[in-house]
């Protein structure tokens, strides 16, 4: 079915699919567009969002598992004129050109911010396991000067995916999110549920296997089953092309397997993608500069691949076309990034508050053997005093039940619910990971067996039929949740893992499982999230899961990057799949710092190693969560020696210590939709330079975050952005001016950081774990240069109280003319709430308020609600 797709979408050009206006109506809800060939309904979805669908007949309802939020009548307008018809709404405007159906995208100011090109309006019939679909498609002109974010979390390394393709599926380590956000002033949700290619590469280079290369070695990876051993050999392919035109030309890779393990592709003897993994996605792409003429072509990757190597030259337009669909159906969002994602959640769902501690430490590693060893290792935590919330069980507990049979092996785990209770007096938090897979031979798997519950043969639950999502919860909450009181969840490979829904049916038999082939984490998160929220009300839900898809944030759904390997290459690569995801509408995500796939036993000793692990640790404590795992590794820092403990504990002290910022952070999401990890085209969409910065970014709207990549680093260049007041580095205190690249101090020991002119950040004291905070003084840091504000948030910090109201918001306000500093009238309030609180003012220069030990204080404020003035 793709070969198909890709001979048709090169022939988009010299097709017209009858798009004339030959009349429309106008309901409450939409306007209703009927074609020479179909109908196009236009339903405005909010103030700055409508909703495009294509049929060619009248549109077909469908379910709505994306666009789930109740949607009230938007008021809206038509005007008409013998060329046009035109849709108006508050902050966008839809023009309708009669005569061949294109739309074109206005923002509130009249400018164009999207455009469809013309005759690329795809529908055309097809099959998918002998069901009648189509395959849809739409293309879009993309301004030679656009910038464009999105789609997910990729392992290629691209932050700009402009004319990049991309194959939207769901892998160990690819989370596809079928929405984009451009510097236009625009956001676009390609509503499929299944497959989707992104700028599809249509050209087809024939290549020929010249046999394997090397010696084939040995591996232990991860599978489904356990750690099992593979023997992999690099298999070679050879081919020739000749362009008549120099430029830039987009390659896609599909390697013909479930999963790659290299993606090397040399081009005149050049190595152009030179990237491997224990595992990795079966496809990827690459932009390349090439002259005219002929090219010699080597692609290698292991010997059982079966590749496919497409290109074409890079184009000033946009993609997206899916192979099984219903309806063309794409939702166009007009504003700045946070409108346009703010809208999103509004129409999506918002994302609810995780729980306090989930900020914190996350300790993980593949993995804890007995009951025993996980309660002395979480004690040495707290003997030497490194800060911990949460410790993680992963896999394998379950022992001789088999495969996620939801029960602990009373060999090694004799009695969870104390062990829970041990760490519980601890002030720590246990995660448990619980699989959507289930060993058929288990006494569970038996039952599920019975009842037909299982994806067809597959051991993944059949989440798309209520009954077996229902069971599959009853079993997880009165097997695991009810009896110990544990506190997060991992739901492990719920891609699911091998792509398994290709030619299968799901939901007990009724529909192949093409058509939801990128939602089946949606269906586990919702059932586990809904289920806590039952069972569980008054504790917080916090799942952390290794795929995701539009509107999964409504869920508690934290995405994780899956088995990543350690090396630089690797790092630099989750800047911009973390980047990637957050600009979706997704704010939480994470990875595991250090690597999941590791050098072995000689990472204890290996220095080089150690410089890489403490790089990641830097980024991981600007990441949404900060997180440390490693597979067949014992990770806890002091088995790296003292030196790595040291510098470890610097990072874990400062994440500890921005946690009132980071917390008020996470309220930002949840009550104003905010988003925590920033690409620059959030906060600098004027800023050339800064959107062409791949890996630097905001971390909420203070710090300017550039992660060292490299090995060796003594300084680092960082580019502060086009910001009028400037930047204060965090470490000196010292101040520089914007839209400049500086050599940034970079030692093993220091994360290049900024914080912009114009900022207060709450700082708190060092703690052990976020039980002891909300007692503690308050560093109240004031970076002068511009007038500035901050909201203080606080809550109980673990059940859903705050959806009734109970929280509280502390606003300070900083007016650069005046010098004063305003602390507001406390707005709310909630149980267990200092009626009085201690805040330390500090206004940082180069000798005061710097790096992570507590400034001089300037002020010291008691603060008992009431509105004050301070001056500086």
């Amino acid at each position: 079915m793709i070969k198909k797709l890709f001979a048709l979408l090169a022939i988009i050009p010299f097709i017209s699919w009858g798009q004339a206006i030959k009349g429309y109506q106008k309901t409450q809800e939409k306007v209703i567009l009927q074609l020479n060939e179909g109908q196009l309904q236009l339903t405005p979805l909010s103030n700055n969002a409508v909703r495009v669908q294509f049929s060619k007949g009248t549109v077909p309802k469908i379910d709505e598992l994306v666009l789930t939020s109740e949607k009230k009548p938007i008021k809206f307008k038509t005007v008409k004129s013998d060329s046009s018809l035109t849709v108006i709404m508050p902050k966008l405007k839809v023009l309708v050109n009669k005569a061949n159906g294109v739309l074109s995208y206005y923002n509130a100011n009249n400018k164009v911010i999207l455009k469809e090109k013309v005759d690329s309006r795809i529908l055309k019939e097809s099959s998918v396991q002998g069901e009648a679909c189509y395959i849809a498609a739409q293309s879009f002109h993309a301004p030679e000067d656009e910038f464009i974010y999105g789609t997910g979390q990729f392992q290629d390394g691209y932050l700009n995916i402009k004319g990049l393709p991309r194959r939207l599926t769901q892998v160990n380590s690819q989370i596809s999110i079928p929405f984009i956000l451009s510097n236009k002033g625009y956001g676009l949700l390609w509503h499929n549920y299944g497959l989707t290619d992104f700028n599809p590469a249509t050209k087809a280079i024939n290549l020929k296997s010249l046999g394997t290369e090397g010696e084939a070695v040995t591996l232990e990876v991860t599978t489904t089953e356990g750690t099992k051993t593979e023997k992999r050999q690099d298999g070679v392919f050879t081919g020739m092309l000749n362009i008549n035109k120099a430029g830039k030309y987009a390659f896609f890779i599909d390697v013909g397997q479930k999963m790659a393990r290299k993606w090397q592709l040399t081009i005149n003897g050049e190595d152009v993608i030179n990237f491997k993994n224990h595992w990795l996605p079966p496809t990827t792409s690459i932009i390349v500069d090439l002259k005219k003429g002929v090219h010699n072509i080597v692609l290698k990757g292991e010997k059982n691949d079966k590749p496919s190597l497409y290109f074409q030259k890079v184009k000033n337009e946009t993609v997206f076309s899916s192979p099984v669909a219903k309806v063309l159906d794409y939702v166009v969002f007009a504003g700045n990034a946070d409108d346009v994602i703010s809208t999103y959640r509004d129409l999506t769902g918002k994302a609810p508050m995780m729980p306090i501690w989930s900020l914190g430490y996350i300790h993980c590693r593949e993995r804890y053997h007995s009951q025993v060893e996980l309660l002395e290792n979480a004690s040495e935590f707290r003997q030497r005093n490194i800060p911990l919330d949460l410790i993680v069980q992963d896999w394998q507990y379950w022992g001789k039940h088999g495969w996620n049979s939801m029960k602990f092996d009373e060999d090694h785990y004799p009695d969870p619910a104390k062990m829970v209770r041990e760490l519980h007096d601890m002030d720590i938090r246990l995660m448990l990971s619980v699989w959507s897979k289930i060993d058929k031979a288990s006494e569970l798997g038996k039952a599920f067996n019975d009842k037909n519950y299982y994806i067809p043969n597959t051991q993944w639950v059949d989440f798309f039929n209520p009954e077996a999502s229902k069971f599959y919860w009853e079993n997880f909450s009165n097997k695991l949740l009810k009896p110990y009181q544990i506190d997060g969840w991992w739901q492990d490979a719920t891609e699911p893992e091998n792509d398994d829904l290709v030619g299968r049916r799901i939901n007990n038999n009724t529909l192949a499982g093409e058509w939801m082939r990128n939602v089946y984490p949606l269906f586990v998160t919702k059932t586990v999230y809904e289920g806590l929220r039952k069972d569980a009300p008054d504790k917080r839900a916090f799942i952390l899961t290794r795929s995701g898809f539009s509107g999964q944030q409504k869920y508690a759904a934290a995405l994780w990057t899956g088995d990543i390997g350690n090396n630089w290459q690797t790092l630099r690569r989750q800047v911009t799949a973390g980047l990637n995801t957050s600009i979706t509408g997704i704010p939480w995500w994470t990875f595991d710092a250090g690597g999941f796939f590791r050098p072995g036993k000689s990472q204890y000793t290996d220095k080089d190693f150690h410089e890489r692990f403490l790089r990641w640790l830097q980024f991981a404590t600007f990441s949404p969560l900060q997180r440390v795992h490693g597979y067949q590794t014992n990770t806890e820092f002091w088995r790296y020696g003292s030196e790595v403990e040291k510098l470890s504990l610097k990072y874990l002290n400062l994440r500890y210590r921005l946690l009132p910022y980071i917390y008020s952070q996470a309220a930002n999401v949840t009550l104003k939709n905010g988003t925590i990890m920033r690409p620059l085209v959030m906060d600098f969409a004027y800023d050339k330079q800064a959107l062409e910065q791949l890996h630097i970014y905001m971390f909420g709207p203070s710090f300017l975050v550039a992660p060292v990549l490299e090995k060796g680093v003594e300084n680092w260049p960082v580019y502060l952005p086009n910001h009028q007041a400037g930047w204060f580095n965090f470490w000196t205190g010292k101040h520089y001016s914007g839209n400049q690249t500086i050599k940034t101090e970079a030692s093993i020991s220091t994360l290049p950081l900024y914080v912009k002119a114009g900022s207060i950040v709450a700082m708190g004291e060092q703690v052990q774990n976020t039980e002891e905070i909300q007692v503690k003084p308050i560093e109240i840091r004031i970076y002068t240069g511009a007038s500035c504000s901050f909201e203080l948030y606080e809550d109980e910090g673990t059940n859903y109280n705050y959806e009734k109201g109970a929280y509280s918001i502390i606003p300070f306000k900083w007016n650069e003319d005046k010098k004063t500093l305003e602390i507001g009238k406390r707005k709310g309030s909630y149980k267990g709430m200092l009626n009085e609180k201690t805040f330390k003012i500090v206004w940082v220069n180069e000798h005061n308020g710097i790096g992570l030990e507590q400034g001089t204080v300037n002020k010291l404020v008691k603060y008992d609600g009431k509105k004050k003035i301070i001056v500086q």
